[in-house]
């Protein structure tokens, strides 16, 4: 029976395959269709040229839309390979990479679900053609970003077994690219803690985040010997400029501060953005760790990925790739299960991700978002409240799970 079984398997991940390869063809026909123009991707170029000619990175403003440089210096030392490519050239690897990257992150993130049952080749291809339609891959494919990199790479450390000498390595590598990844360091050092307190074990997830500090420390510090001048700038006063990224009212920004920024009519909501973050970020941390403490690692990671994106200042939908564990740990979730409600909340995140509503309001030049009306302002929230009522339904949960082990721990003292 298993030699049939492996048999049917094998000749499942051929037809998977050619589904993946067809779906991303016409992906790629579509995006050349829409005469994308990748403008991030020139972007981190840009960027690469600059280190290379030993100009100032910070003042850099490039492509028809002026765009500045927005992430720590170790990115740009990353894109200096870019440079040797021509524009073609490098906007087709690009193109094939990130697709490469989007099936790396549907295995990983199956894997980290840890059910054998759904972690076969034939899955991840599966779930990658359909995937790659979802607004978040397609606008991260569209502008040439590197979200798919980071998701992966931060993935990549939290899917190996505990212990591994070098998981952290990841986390702190992507976080010295971008800064938001380092709330998972924060997540792991916070699930220490809590184990020590629980159980007197606490060396591994402590390691774990020492190694991405220290990963972390390393590339920045590779960066500042690179580039002192840049590096300075960067870190005493770059990072603390939220508005060089852009408009916090922007519908594309699927972040807290954007949604507020909307609701109250104003390019920036200040103290009650303030507030509110601080509240979500310690309310999603809390979920993470006890879904950690609880063995469910796919849980905790989606969570703390989710948290990170809520509180950033600016969170574009493009960052939202994130979108693409989550529906399958809730997928994975009415599948085991079962539930209408377990099924309905299946179809409601891939509705929200693949419906591109969030563009259907008024946007663009003209700052036409802080004129949004309620109904409005519901659609260019909807990644927001998406992540919002999957940090609740964590709460609820594992409230309900404590609940029911207190119970059976009266019931065997009576």
């Amino acid at each position: 029976m298993t030699v049939i079984a492996l048999a049917a398997a094998h000749r499942r991940v051929p037809l998977a395959a050619w589904v993946c390869l067809l779906s991303f063809t016409a992906f790629w026909l579509a995006q050349r269709a829409a005469d994308v123009s990748m403008i991030d991707l020139m972007v981190y170029r840009a960027e690469g040229e600059t280190v290379r000619a030993g100009g100032d990175l910070y003042a850099l403003r490039t492509t028809e839309a002026h765009l500045p440089t927005t992430y720590p210096p170790f990115a740009a030392l990353l894109f200096t390979p870019l440079t040797l490519l021509d524009t073609a050239d490098m906007r087709t690897l690009a193109t094939l990479g990130n697709l490469l990257l989007l099936v790396a992150l549907v295995r990983l993130s199956l894997r980290l679900i840890g059910d054998p049952l759904h972690a076969r080749v034939e899955s991840a291809l599966w779930v990658a053609a359909l995937a790659v339609w979802a607004e978040p891959v397609w606008t991260t494919l569209r502008y040439g970003q590197i979200n798919l990199l980071l998701a992966v790479l931060v993935l990549w450390d939290l899917s190996r077994r505990p212990g591994h000498r070098w998981a952290g390595v990841g986390i702190g590598v992507a976080a010295a690219i971008k800064l938001t990844p380092a709330l998972f360091a924060v997540f792991l050092l916070l699930t220490g803690a809590a184990e020590a307190v629980r159980r007197g074990r606490w060396r591994v997830p402590v390691r774990h985040a020492c190694v991405a500090a220290g990963s972390f420390a390393g590339a920045t510090l590779l960066a500042a010997a690179a580039l002192p001048y840049d590096s300075w700038r960067f870190w005493t006063r770059m990072v603390f400029e939220a508005g060089r990224v852009g408009l916090a009212e922007d519908t594309a920004n699927q972040s807290l501060r954007g949604v507020l920024a909307r609701l109250l009519h104003t390019g920036e909501p200040g103290l009650p953005w303030a507030v509110t973050a601080a509240a979500v970020g310690a309310l999603g941390l809390a979920v993470a760790v006890a879904a950690e403490l609880r063995g469910e690692r796919a849980r905790a990671a989606v969570t703390c990925a989710a948290t990170a994106l809520l509180v950033s200042p600016v969170s574009w939908s493009h960052h939202w790739v994130w979108c693409v564990p989550m529906a399958l740990l809730v997928w994975t979730a009415a599948v085991r299960r079962g539930g209408r409600a377990r099924w309905a909340a299946t179809g409601a995140v891939a509705l929200v991700f693949c419906s591109y509503a969030v563009w259907w309001v008024p946007h663009g030049a003209g700052r036409l978002e802080l004129g949004q009306n309620y109904g409005q302002m519901t659609l260019s929230a909807l990644y927001v409240g998406t992540a919002f009522a999957f940090l609740l339904h964590g709460t609820g949960r594992l409230t309900r799970l404590k609940i029911k082990t207190w119970r059976s721990r009266l019931e065997i003292r009576t």
